[in-house]
Parts: C-alpha cells; sequence; structure tokens
C-alpha cells in the first residue's frame, strides 16, 4: 500500500497522514481491545471509512465543539461518539495535530466470540461486529474511551498486518472495495469507503 507498516503497534506517525490514504491501509490491520482483567479480543479491520476536513459529512465541518475536540488532537488518538442516542462509533484520529480527520472502523471480524454475547447472536459470530454500533457494542467500546491514546497496554490499540495476510494481499487473496459511504446527507457522493471483498464481516456490500 502506500507505507511500509510498524512491525508492533502502529504509531502515530504512520496514522499521521489524511484520512483517505489511512482508511485502504487500515483494512487487514487488527484492532485490540483489553479490558482491566487483563483478557483481549482482536478483531480483524474489514471495512474503513474517511472523514477529512473540508468532508460536509465530516463532523469537524462546520466548527469545533466539545463533542467532536478529539478530531483535532494528535493522531492516533480515539473518537469515539454516540448516535441516535444508542449506538457508539469508533474513529482513529488521522492527519497532523489540529487538523480534523479521521477513519471511521466500520466493520470486524473477531478472532473470538465474547463470553457476554446472548446466544441467538453467536449463531452468526462473522455478523457480530458487521457494523460500527455491532462492534462497539460486541467490544464494551463507549464514550469512556474517547480521546484515549491508541497504544500497546491502553484498552485500545491498533496492530500491523500480519506477515501472512500482507502475502495473501499481494497474491491477490485479498481484494480491496472502494466505493461511497453509508447512513449520511452530505458527501454522499464521495467514494471514501473501503472494504474487504467477499468477507462475511463486512456490514454491507457494495
Amino acid at each position: 500500500m502506500s507505507s511500509s507498516l510498524p512491525k508492533s503497534s502502529i504509531s502515530a506517525e504512520w496514522l499521521g497522514r489524511p484520512a483517505p490514504v489511512v482508511a485502504p491501509d487500515l483494512v487487514g490491520c487488527t484492532l485490540v481491545r483489553q479490558f482491566a482483567d487483563g483478557s483481549q479480543y482482536r478483531g480483524l479491520i474489514v471495512e474503513t471509512e474517511a472523514y477529512a476536513p473540508d468532508d460536509p459529512a465530516c463532523h469537524a465541518y462546520r466548527r469545533r465543539t466539545a463533542r467532536n475536540e478529539v478530531m483535532f488532537g494528535p493522531p492516533g488518538s480515539c473518537y469515539v461518539y454516540l448516535i441516535y442516542g444508542m449506538y457508539h462509533c469508533i474513529n482513529v484520529v488521522t492527519d497532523a495535530d489540529t487538523v480534523p480527520s479521521a477513519v471511521l472502523i466500520r466493520a470486524l471480524d473477531l478472532d473470538r466470540v465474547p463470553l457476554w454475547i446472548d446466544e441467538k447472536q453467536r449463531q452468526k459470530p462473522r455478523r457480530i461486529a458487521a457494523g460500527p454500533g455491532k462492534l462497539c457494542r460486541a467490544l464494551h467500546i463507549d464514550r469512556t474511551l474517547n480521546g484515549i491514546h491508541l497504544t500497546g497496554g491502553h484498552p485500545l490499540w491498533l496492530e500491523p498486518r500480519s506477515p501472512h495476510w500482507v502475502e495473501q494481499f499481494a497474491q491477490g487473496h485479498h481484494q480491496l472495495v472502494q466505493t461511497t459511504r453509508i447512513g449520511l446527507t452530505q458527501g454522499v457522493e464521495i467514494p471514501w469507503r473501503w472494504y474487504l471483498a467477499d468477507c462475511p464481516a463486512v456490514s454491507k456490500k457494495g
């Protein structure tokens, strides 16, 4: 892709690029959720959306507010917000400090089913985190994590693509689809959504 990935947790420097550049590069990377007891759940990122300063769909498009303040911070910060009064969404802050830019993580392919997931959802394990609200609910991500830095040892961090995934991608076994974003009223024509083709954990194809 556009640059090499670090060997451990993804660095702020790597994330300090425009959101439309980072978003496709994050597909194939891993979001790690660590709880206070040390337990961890990992989710392969299979779908992302980019939001940038001149984008009318971006939360920071009009002005700086208490809600979007984190977007103006350093790359690698975690921006969590609430939609419809009930669903949380997690974003990775990108670009330079003070430049409001972020990548929404839309879907994960979890490494295992969390213990608290009910029996009905367990019947379709690949769909448990197939959507921004669903993945936050599955991994207990909420506003208490807003503003934390995504580095190893914190409640959330990002890990780069595995060597095996990179090899598979180079050989054409993994393919990315680029298309328009979902659920917007503005900026609907901007093709800033990427997802892993033929992956059952993607929220919506096309």
